[in-house]
């Protein structure tokens, strides 16, 4: 069962999205492609605030079409993710995500880019309030695994949605993860892989790692990187917002 802060959905929405149309032509760097002559866009577009393919691959997964909207040679994103103090796994991948919303927002102004929804994403994985983030090197990361190794961790993926200048909604997506017991050699094959090294808690659910995995009580896409169904949820509600 996923463990979620985001509230219940409720009464039922009518579908999110219309129904699929033709793929569209590759995208351009001028935001939301639109019909000739209409002032409407005719299908789910956001600008996505992140270098993740896996984010990239969910969102065609569910049919929204997206632009990247990255980081200048200026901007240091990294340094977003630096962590605090006593800071708890769900207030820092919370803070993270609307810090990550916040810059990106500006980047769209700066850039003078077509407004858009624009989507943010974290991910962090703790075991207890131990926040275990991107391993710094190949040691790092054999800690981190070794850590992990016949234990159930928690996998943290925040999503927030901007819209204009003020309106953000947020929602968290907490799945546990168990994995099966790691030998010396187990870990240092998967290290050689070089998988660990741009990930949370050192490993990708969707690459080799998967056969460490026993047991998943959750969203096996929020453990990927993107929550699909609060994703939808978030993307439903601002629709419905725009249309009253």
């Amino acid at each position: 069962m996923t463990a979620s802060t985001t509230p219940p959905f409720s009464p039922p929405f009518s579908p999110a999205f219309p129904p699929p149309s033709p793929p569209p032509s590759p995208l351009s760097d001028h935001g939301p492609q639109r019909e000739a002559g209409a002032t409407r866009i005719t299908a789910p577009f956001v600008w996505l605030a992140s270098r993740s393919p896996r984010r990239r691959e969910l969102l065609t997964q569910l049919g929204v079409r997206h632009e990247l909207l990255l980081a200048g040679p200026g901007e240091d994103d990294e340094a977003l993710e630096a962590l605090r103090q006593d800071e708890s796994p769900n207030d820092y991948v919370a803070r993270v995500t609307l810090a990550k919303l916040r810059v990106a927002r500006e980047r769209l102004q700066a850039r003078g880019l077509t407004p858009a929804p624009i989507l943010a994403a974290d991910t962090t994985v703790a075991i207890g309030g131990r926040i275990l983030g991107k391993p710094a090197d190949a040691d790092d990361a054999r800690r981190i695994l070794t850590l992990l190794s016949g234990r159930t961790h928690r996998v943290l993926t925040s999503v927030a949605i901007a819209v204009g200048a003020t309106r953000v909604r947020q929602a968290i997506n907490v799945s546990r993860v168990r994995f099966d017991r790691l030998d010396k050699a187990d870990i240092d094959r998967y290290i050689a892989t070089g998988e660990p090294f741009d990930k949370a808690g050192a490993y990708g659910i969707q690459g080799a790692a998967a056969a460490f995995v026993r047991r998943i009580e959750g969203s096996y896409s929020g453990i990927m990187g993107l929550p699909l169904y609060e994703t939808r949820m978030l993307l439903r509600l601002d629709r419905e917002s725009r249309i009253r």
